[in-house]
């Protein structure tokens, strides 16, 4: 569920949607939080590889790329996949004791929630329209627009919102601050930054160079945070092409796993974990980090590399 959230919607609503989420149904099942609590966290990241829309990176580094939605998608499946598949391998035997642990008390019978057939329709048709605009060579934020006003005005109509609330949603804030972090990043980079990191990346597409282009990519994620990391690396990886653009864009996703600061979402999630009274403990997620991490990235790439031989960028 994390996985196809984290795909559709985007990392952030897999982590602010799910994470409460996960700690109501285990406590109400007497289950262990724990394994649930740190694949949503995880998944947030690393299953956010496979469409432009499904990260703020991945819309970054899709303009960068050249590609078209489609061709994106067709490219980042196999990652996707293979990453998704080391996170739930590594997960089983991390969390094997908390897994096998039996409920704390039994489930009492819970009435089904309801469907929410109209938000599914205008997500699906939302999803048609990026591939739709794609093809017509028009930005995929026309399609997320028209999705998002059918809701918000619905939404409106039955009195489940404010103007002010909706308003509030967007997030100007953050808007703002990432417009201002791109301009910082983007003056760093100009002085000094900039010749640091070309001289670190290595030039083509072939399997090596691709790793380790990731490579760097993830370290300057848990350096600097993973969206100041794409801004300064999609500049020097374009020219390169699809495959370094994209190889780019897995080790900024997959990469923070690492540590905590390495993405914005993971901050996030840490913070509503500490709302929710949840400990978070430090040696856990680095631990689990460094057992998924390299070899996701390792894969992920791999699999990337396998997809431009087989299907071009």
């Amino acid at each position: 569920m994390a996985a196809a959230v984290t795909a559709a919607l985007s990392q952030d609503a897999t982590v602010v949607l799910l994470t409460p989420v996960v700690l109501a149904t285990s406590a109400r099942l007497g289950a262990r939080p724990r394994p649930h609590v740190y694949a949503t966290a995880h998944l947030a990241n690393s299953a956010s590889l496979l469409l432009p829309v499904s990260n703020l990176t991945n819309l970054l580094a899709f303009a960068a790329s050249g590609l078209t939605f489609t061709r994106f998608a067709a490219l980042m499946a196999a990652p996707w996949a293979v990453a998704i598949a080391v996170e739930y391998a590594v997960f089983r035997r991390f969390f094997r004791a908390d897994l096998a642990a039996p409920p704390e008390h039994v489930p009492g019978a819970a009435e089904p929630a309801p469907v929410p057939r109209f938000a599914l329709v205008v997500l699906v048709l939302t999803l048609a329209g990026f591939a739709v605009a794609s093809l017509a060579e028009a930005s995929p934020a026309w399609a997320a627009l028209a999705g998002a006003v059918v809701l918000g005005v619905r939404a409106l109509r039955r009195r489940e919102t404010t103007p002010r609330r909706l308003v509030a949603s967007t997030a100007p804030a953050f808007c703002l601050f990432v417009l201002a972090l791109g301009v910082v990043v983007r003056a760093v980079v100009a002085h000094g930054l900039g010749d640091g990191l070309e001289w670190l990346l290595p030039d083509g597409d072939a399997l090596p160079a691709l790793l380790a282009v990731a490579g760097v990519a993830a370290v300057l994620a848990n350096l600097i945070n993973n969206l100041p990391a794409v801004l300064a690396l999609l500049p020097l990886a374009a020219p390169g092409g699809p495959g370094v653009v994209l190889a780019v864009l897995i080790g900024v996703n997959i990469g923070p796993n690492l540590t905590y600061v390495g993405s914005l979402a993971t901050l996030l999630w840490r913070r509503l974990l500490h709302a929710h009274g949840e400990d978070v403990r430090l040696g856990d997620f680095t631990r689990l980090g460094l057992l998924t991490t390299p070899v996701s990235l390792a894969a992920a790439v791999t699999a990337l590399w396998a997809g431009l031989r087989l299907i071009g960028g």
